[in-house]
């Protein structure tokens, strides 16, 4: 089941996993890194949050979290609980991020990958997206894909 975020019910589940999915393949220095991970609540009440769950009262396996900026969607952030991966989770939740940004009027979609993560390079390029420019000072890919 997919569905948008209950701030107090999903938050600690998507910490969770931002801690054991995101945190891992940065490439930020300490420092920066926890000031990062403070934003996150202010970052979650900025843009939308979809969550994954195999039924409605289970605890959250996955998370998307994008903006909107014009006719651009942002994936700020999406991970999936390790047992949850390849169960096709992440596709479902990007797949509903898109349709929503399409039906908002947007016409291509970016998203960020650190270098080294070839797991997310690999999906994102499954689903369509390619690399547009390797960005050496946060050590990531900008890849983009035009929505329909």
């Amino acid at each position: 089941m997919i569905r948008y975020r209950q701030p107090g019910v999903d938050d600690p589940a998507i910490f969770q996993l931002i801690q054991s999915q995101l945190v891992p393949l940065s490439h930020l220095k300490d420092q920066d890194l926890d000031a990062v991970l403070k934003d996150v609540p202010a970052r979650l009440r900025r843009g939308v949050t979809l969550v994954a769950s195999p039924f409605p009262d289970e605890r959250v396996i996955a998370f998307v979290h994008f903006m909107m900026h014009g006719e651009l969607l942002y994936i700020d952030m999406l991970a999936v609980a390790p047992a949850a991966q390849r169960k096709r989770w992440g596709v479902r939740l990007m797949a509903h991020a898109e349709r929503f940004a399409v039906s908002r009027g947007c016409k291509r979609a970016k998203v960020m990958v650190d270098i080294g993560n070839r797991t997310g390079l690999s999906f994102y390029k499954k689903l369509g997206y390619s690399v547009t420019r390797t960005i050496r000072a946060s050590q990531c890919y900008e890849m983009e894909k035009k929505l329909s």
